[in-house]
């Protein structure tokens, strides 16, 4: 095992921290890892882009545009920043950490910081910014963040600094993306200048992490312990939903807006069950079948783009033309 700790003494206490957990894990509280496991799930991408396009179909558009650029937004500088850091997992940095093994299959690529806590406080620290006039609501939504940030420690998958990190990230972004979407609200057409500023800046720093950025090469047993292809792959599968989603948004919003309580309770919960079945299967199915082969950057940027669309424009336009909004 190489000694990753040798020049980062400043994580010895952070794997400390860690060992203390796994040694309650290991040796007194194992019965709670498929609990953690279990509330982890709200980080991983699908399950937040479902609840965000049931709210944007069933309750509120404009709501659910606010959760959608939060959510798409706060994903891609989640994965950006790890790969700039470059930091890898806990099991990496000390031979010491044993992750819970069902934890480290969802844990692909750097640490540095936790996608999970970042997702986790952007879309229920959102749902606690809209519902804030339902304190304790909010309160148990922003509790639940923080459970998601234990879990992740708890597992072994991830570092105090990793979640903290995510925590900050996400936060930051539940405040500055609500002003930014009441400017665009203004005026319908401002769509179309955030779509475009936010094209320019992502797709800048996707040409820096493809050519610009240092990757560390470093193998263990013959393999290389993160596949910096791979992270750019999902930067790339990002980068096409956000642009899906956005363009999807400025269509709908100019061209075909609809308002969700026009229709029938009955009429909103099956469009919601149809369109959360689509949107699972697609990633269930064809995501991984994605990223578990070598696949063509641009292969990965269409599908991922054509599922953003789908989600907030092609199946709003379909639901609103063939008589479900009624």
């Amino acid at each position: 095992m190489i000694e990753f700790l040798s020049d980062t003494n400043w994580l010895s206490p952070q794997i400390d921290f860690l060992l203390f957990l796994q040694n309650l894990r290991v040796n007194y509280f194992s019965m709670f890892d498929n609990f953690f496991l279990s509330v982890t799930i709200i980080g991983e991408f699908w399950l937040p882009l479902t609840i965000c396009a049931i709210v944007y179909w069933c309750i509120d558009f404009r709501s659910g545009i606010y959760l959608f650029t939060l959510s798409s937004f706060n994903i891609y500088f989640a994965h950006l920043f790890k790969m700039i850091a470059c930091i890898y997992r806990p099991w990496v940095l000390s031979n010491k950490i044993h992750p819970v093994e069902k934890a480290i299959a969802l844990a692909a690529g750097y640490s540095f910081p936790s996608g999970h806590s970042a997702q986790a406080s952007a879309l229920l620290g959102g749902l606690a910014f809209l519902l804030r006039k339902r304190v304790w609501i909010s309160i148990l939504l922003v509790l639940y963040v923080f459970l998601v940030g234990f879990s992740r420690m708890w597992l072994g998958v991830h570092t105090p600094q990793d979640v903290i990190v995510g925590f900050l990230i996400g936060f930051s972004l539940v405040f500055i993306v609500n002003p930014v979407i009441n400017w665009a609200e203004r005026n319908k057409d401002r769509y179309l200048y955030l779509f475009g500023i936010t094209n320019l800046v992502i797709f800048l720093t996707l040409i820096y992490i493809c050519y610009f950025n240092q990757y560390p090469v470093d193998y263990v047993n013959g393999k290389l312990l993160v596949d910096f292809n791979y992270s750019i792959q999902t930067v790339v599968f990002c980068y096409g939903c956000i642009l899906g989603l956005l363009s999807g948004l400025f269509l709908c919003r100019r061209y075909f807006p609809f308002n969700p309580v026009e229709s029938s309770i009955k009429r909103r919960i099956i469009r919601g069950i149809v369109g959360a079945v689509l949107i699972i299967l697609t990633f269930k199915l064809c995501v991984i079948n994605l990223f578990c082969k070598s696949c063509d950057f641009k292969i990965v940027f269409l599908f991922a783009f054509i599922e953003g669309f789908f989600i907030t424009a092609i199946y709003p336009f379909i639901f609103t033309r063939i008589g479900i909004k009624k």
